[in-house]
């Protein structure tokens, strides 16, 4: 049996067949039980959909390729930093560990929900935040495409040798 994360890769190419509104919903509801520090869960989930024009142009400007404009959804990852556990030793606040946790279970449960997606982060907060509106205190930190991929077929994936990463 070949595990989800062999599966899971970063996707720029997307079909236009939309998954139906009731797939996003599960994918979220099975994303959500994702481990936190503390079980805090400082994180709030924002999902633009096909027909919302603005939020679609908001993540365009803030984003400039044209390949993310072929996602039928969006899933953008924020967080809320007051939140978040601190370890008390070196007051690291585990934000950004929590998110990170949380979007790659939402990518781990698109595949397997036969869907793909690609992490983002490369886009410009101040441009997002300027054209949607997030509660205070709620910063975006990633945004997920997610829809079905163009191409049934799996990229190949470059990794370092396992023994290259053991110590």
């Amino acid at each position: 049996m070949q595990l989800l994360t062999h599966d899971r890769y970063s996707c720029r190419a997307y079909s236009d067949r939309i998954p139906a509104a009731g797939q996003i919903r599960q994918i979220l509801e099975d994303a959500h039980m994702a481990p936190s520090a503390c079980n805090r869960q400082p994180w709030r989930i924002m999902v633009i959909g096909p027909d919302d024009a603005e939020g679609r142009q908001a993540i365009a400007a803030a984003y400039d390729r044209a390949w993310i404009s072929q996602a039928p959804y969006y899933i953008i990852v924020c967080g809320v930093a007051d939140e978040a556990w601190v370890r008390p030793f070196d007051n690291k606040n585990h934000l950004d560990v929590d998110i990170a946790i949380l979007t790659e279970h939402i990518c781990l449960c698109a595949t397997d929900a036969g869907l793909a997606s690609c992490w983002v982060c490369n886009f410009d907060p101040a441009v997002l935040t300027a054209k949607i509106e997030f509660p205070q205190g709620v910063t975006p930190v990633a945004i997920l495409p997610l829809g079905y991929a163009a191409s049934p077929e799996i990229p190949a994936k470059k990794r370092k040798e396992l023994d290259d990463i053991l110590i």
